[in-house]
């Protein structure tokens, strides 16, 4: 063991955690290198507090099990906005609050699973043992902080630990089909989970970090029982099964403590499994569904009652009172719109058995000279830009007045009908075999199209490309896959038969263990072969959302359709009894289709299109000066920096690996040499390709940050979300210049 590293964790901690630690080496209870591992677990939880998490971001390389086969992503854990992300080439594919997360199980490997609420688990591969331990940890604490959620009095400020109900040493049993082991492990309960940290799983004197496993403790899924007759208890989840026992410390030193420690341990896991004591699953489409049109389909009281509900236009309470969406008749008669619901219902002429089909847009009109509509006009209901972002935005020079509009015409179609409108309805093998079972199945299908002899595996592993001789993209992930665990290890080692005697799996699991530091060499295989092809696929990306910002920036009609809109949706409004806007949230775009007129085909949109054409048709043109909007990719800049970061650990890993493989200069033989002269040639150029796309992608977030600044926008808002309602905006101001111009 590594005394200077001993020495440097037991400094960083407490003096009463270090006599807490000493006692337990003093009774027998841990070994010397369980306790280092216990006081690293110790640190981890001084060092890394939910707090010091916050606004920091985590990403990993993992992949996903979909559609029978494993799919590269990276996991984003953002303790900024608390959102796990799951990002494919600069996409975000899937986003989960992380309220949402019940729990996570380790798994045999580099495999683990997350549980959401309500959703479908994640069955996930980390590229390493490493990844895989941290993420774990983050996942813990992520599960943590939702169980914090409680009453200010329970915790009062107090670190993590204070959440701990009760806490204590057991073994946790650890089977294969060859044989059995009692590890050792420190077992927290918390409200709603019980976290395992295990000690002493080094391998050959080399201590590992504390790996973490969480298991939820939600009714349902969670059953306890006891063995009155030993010292040991089970707990059973939906797919796994955990098997405890007192250690043996202390069945021979304190005997008569043994049963009411598994006694007391049974009682408080029976305790925090039963039902209610779990957060209840929230249920999909709980919230209500509607379409995207009903923030606009109105429940109306008829003019001659709008004096008695609204004795003035304010703008607050009593307006807002009218745009709220009507409600069921039960609900009604509870309040003071009921009798305006019931002669609102009485008006309704008599259904008919075939509906009519609505007309045409119409035609471009001619300027109306005529006094706007004395009557009420449906409210246009925007995203409004706060105040304290209006005066660096270009809504601080913004003058809506100086864009002409049509008030008759938009009165005419937007005017509030005197009859009410209600809510419609929306629609094997013989032979034995030294590895565990269901490994040696799995690989055994593998190796069937491997067609490479185990004496050759070596020999290949020096061959950095594939058109060179190497092995393939898909053969370097399959080994990976089933890379020989610390056990495997020992078990094939001390074998002492013929290799010849040995079925195929086991010859080559065999050969997989004598080679030093495969995992790392066939990482970085795999590192070096994806990392320029990511590079390409990444550049364009960027390069793509950099003019895009440039040309937002640059573009002075859309600002001057920008005007239009904010002039049209404030007169509106002022009809509406709401209050005017000083700018507008670009959200707001994707509404413009959803308020319609006097005629259902008829929308504000169609009527911002009559607008331009009619005051200013050049303004028509925008979209031509916001080209990189046309087909916007779905890459988001939070996704292509993720990408980027990641790219720079995989270089990092790279440089790492040489350093691990590299032969000393006397020993290697000429294939070696060749081998790490190439490797280095190729990690120089990867060092000048990806620096190049690191200035990029800080090019492409501070010129983002400016168009946010310059439209009034949220610091945090994804380019995803913002591009697509500008790109949606293009797209449907061009359907809708194509049916109102005849």
């Amino acid at each position: 063991m590594d005394n200077t590293r001993t020495s440097d964790t037991f400094s960083q901690l407490s003096q009463e955690k270090i006599l807490k630690i000493m006692n337990m080496v003093k009774n027998k209870e841990v070994s010397i290198e369980g306790a280092l591992h216990l006081a690293q677990k110790e640190v981890y939880a001084e060092k890394d507090p939910q707090d010091l998490l916050t606004g920091s971001q985590f990403n990993f390389i993992i992949y996903k099990y979909k559609h029978y086969r494993w799919q590269k992503r990276i996991l984003q854990l953002d303790f900024n906005t608390r959102i796990v992300f799951n990002i494919e080439k600069g996409i975000i594919k899937k986003q989960f609050p992380f309220s949402q997360v019940k729990g996570c199980e380790d798994a045999e490997r580099r495999r683990f699973s997350i549980m959401f609420h309500g959703r479908q688990d994640y069955e996930l591969e980390a590229v390493s043992l490493d990844d895989k331990r941290k993420i774990i940890y983050l996942l813990s604490r992520v599960i943590q902080s939702n169980s914090y959620k409680r009453p200010a009095e329970s915790c009062s400020g107090g670190p993590a630990e204070c959440d701990v109900i009760h806490e204590g040493l057991l073994d946790l049993q650890q089977s294969t089909s060859t044989s059995t082991k009692w590890v050792k492990c420190l077992a927290q309960l918390r409200e709603g989970e019980l976290a395992l940290y295990c000690l002493g799983l080094g391998h050959r004197g080399q201590p590992a970090a504390p790996a973490t496993a969480t298991v939820p403790l939600l009714a349902g899924n969670v059953g306890v029982s006891g063995d009155s007759g030993c010292s040991t208890f089970s707990l059973h989840t939906r797919d796994h099964h955990y098997l405890f026992r007192i250690p043996f410390t202390v069945l021979n030193t304190r005997p008569e403590a043994a049963g009411r420690l598994q006694s007391e341990w049974v009682s408080l896991l029976e305790r925090h499994c039963q039902p209610g004591s779990g957060a209840s699953l929230p249920q999909e489409g709980s919230q209500g569904c509607s379409s995207p049109e009903a923030d606009y389909e109105e429940f109306i009281v008829p003019l001659n009652e709008q004096k008695e509900v609204t004795p003035h236009l304010g703008g607050s309470s009593a307006s807002s009172s009218l745009s709220k969406p009507a409600v069921p008749p039960a609900k009604a008669a509870e309040g003071e719109a009921a009798p305006a619901a019931a002669a609102a219902a009485a008006a309704l002429p008599p259904p008919t058995g075939r509906a009519e089909v609505p007309p045409a847009p119409p035609a471009l009109p001619q300027p109306c000279s005529l006094s706007p509509a004395a009557k009420r006009t449906k409210a246009f209901h925007w995203d409004v830009v706060p105040c304290d972002k209006i005066q660096k935005s270009v809504w601080g020079s913004c003058d809506p007045c100086k864009r002409k509009i049509d008030v008759c015409r938009l009165c005419e179609q937007f005017q509030i009908q005197d009859t009410a409108v209600l809510l419609g309805s929306e629609p094997s093998v013989n032979q034995h075999i030294l590895l565990d079972r269901k490994v040696a199945h799995n690989f055994n299908i593998f190796l069937k199209s491997f067609r490479i002899k185990p004496s050759e595996l070596k020999e290949k592993l020096y061959i950095i490309h594939e058109e060179s001789g190497g092995l393939t993209d898909e053969q370097i992930t399959a080994l990976r896959r089933y890379l020989p665990t610390p056990k495997d290890a020992e078990r094939y080692l001390s074998f002492k038969g013929s290799c010849s005697e040995l079925h195929m799996v086991d010859q080559f699991m065999l050969e997989m263990c004598k080679i030093p530091q495969l995992g790392q060499w066939l990482d970085l295989l795999l590192s070096v072969r994806e990392l320029p092809e990511s590079i390409r696929d990444l550049e364009p990306l960027i390069i793509q959302k950099i003019q895009a910002s440039k040309q937002l920036q640059s573009s002075q009609k859309f600002v001057a359709v920008l005007e239009y809109i904010l002039a049209m949706g404030n007169h509106l409004n002022e009809k509406a009894g709401k209050e005017l806007a000083k700018g507008f949230r670009l959200s707001s775009l994707a509404k413009l289709p959803l308020l319609r007129g006097k005629e259902r085909t008829f929308t504000l949109l169609h009527a911002l299109v009559e607008q331009i054409l009619l005051h200013e048709p050049e303004l028509a043109t925008f979209p031509q000066e916001l080209t990189e909007f046309e087909a916007v990719p779905d890459a988001s800049m939070k996704g292509l920096s993720a990408e980027v970061d990641v790219l720079k650990k995989e270089l990092e890993n790279i440089i790492q690996g040489r350093r691990l493989i590299k032969p000393k200069a006397s020993k290697a033989t000429p294939q070696e040499s060749q081998f790490c002269k190439e490797l280095k040639d190729l990690i120089q150029k990867y060092e000048g390709d990806l620096s190049q796309l690191s200035k990029r992608c800080d090019e492409m977030k501070k010129l983002y940050s400016n168009v946010l600044v310059k439209f009034g926008e949220a610091p945090d808002l994804d380019s995803q979300e913002l591009f697509g309602w500008i790109s949606s905006f293009i797209r449907e101001f061009r359907k809708a210049c194509a049916e109102v111009t005849p």
